[in-house]
């Protein structure tokens, strides 16, 4: 069966067209918030747990390297999951009030920390050539690639801070 196509514009009323009027004031629309503040509250809490409990679990499944589980493999897990949830509630009380240099600054530390320990715990920088220079070279490639994706972190926030905030830290969007 076909159909016609929508056509932009709807469909023709009688009548004049009515007039759309701006806003009184400068104020710009806040888009709907589809959550009360009770759901806000408990996901500021819940989603940096929930993302330190997994983040945990990778930490020490990284440190067993597929091995049996220990009581210091789990002492580890919870141990990370605790401190990045710690840091990343931190992070998502005071660093909204920093300049937002600061702020991209402070999120690409943090995930440049954080993908430099997970990464060292994969077992890369364990060499079996002992100490010599096989190990400098996988510590030298850990914080190569923990600075690569710092920058990387650094230019997105920077890039979305710098395009939705005023000089002052305001939010314009």
């Amino acid at each position: 069966m076909a159909q016609a196509a929508p056509a932009p514009g709807g469909m023709p009323r009688p009548g004049p067209t009515p007039r759309v009027e701006g806003r009184k004031t400068g104020a710009r629309a806040r888009p709907p918030d589809m959550f009360d503040a009770r759901t806000h509250a408990m996901a500021r809490i819940g989603v940096p747990v929930v993302l330190g409990l997994v983040y945990g679990y990778w930490v020490a499944a990284n440190n067993r390297s597929g091995g049996e589980i220990t009581g210091w493999n789990l002492l580890l897990g919870f141990v990370s999951a605790l401190v990045f949830a710690v840091v990343c509630m931190a992070l998502l009380a005071l660093a909204p009030r920093m300049p937002r240099e600061v702020h991209a600054l402070l999120w690409s530390a943090f995930a440049g920390c954080a993908f430099g320990f997970l990464y060292s715990q994969s077992g890369s920088l364990l060499s079996t050539q002992g100490a010599g220079q096989g190990s400098h070279d996988d510590l030298v490639r850990s914080v190569l690639m923990s600075l690569a994706v710092a920058a990387i972190t650094f230019a997105v926030c920077f890039y979305r801070y710098y395009t939705r905030e005023d000089a002052s830290g305001r939010r314009i969007r």
